[in-house]
């Protein structure tokens, strides 16, 4: 049972990474189509698919599997767990400005430039590595 769940828990985590790396790539292109342009029309169905159908179903099931094994394992009070967790937090907070900028991009209200969305871009792929770092090493 504990292999299944780290299983879908990995197949979870991929999943959302693969859509928090790719949406704000999105994000970039999006910023040189033309308001209202087909290219730019075809964006927002982009996003907002990606957004719904991968990103956050697999955010979810990422909390739900990874929070069963803190618990099959316990885990809760280790400093590397700590670490992870606070990261993950901030990943989840990454995936709710990844979806306003989605939203503010489907209303034609996009204010930002091509190097703001380069430069979130960055941040899940940063916090990716300590995750990975704390959960394989265990350094603490």
């Amino acid at each position: 049972m504990d292999l299944w769940v780290k299983a879908f828990h990995i197949i979870a985590v991929i999943s959302w990474m693969a859509s928090l790396l790719y949406l704000p790539r999105l994000f970039v292109y999006h910023c040189g189509a033309e308001t209202g342009s087909v290219q730019s029309e075809t964006f927002k169905v982009m996003e907002r698919r990606l957004l719904k159908a991968i990103a956050t179903p697999s955010m979810i099931a990422t909390w739900i599997f990874g929070l069963w094994i803190a618990s099959l394992y316990d885990v809760w009070a280790d400093p590397w767990f700590m670490i992870k967790l606070v990261c993950v937090l901030l990943m989840t907070v990454m995936h709710f400005l990844y979806a306003k900028c989605a939203r503010s991009f489907a209303t034609d209200s996009n204010r930002k430039g091509e190097k703001y969305y380069r430069v979130i871009n960055e941040v899940p792929a940063v916090l990716m590595i300590i995750i990975v770092i704390m959960v394989v090493v265990k350094p603490f």
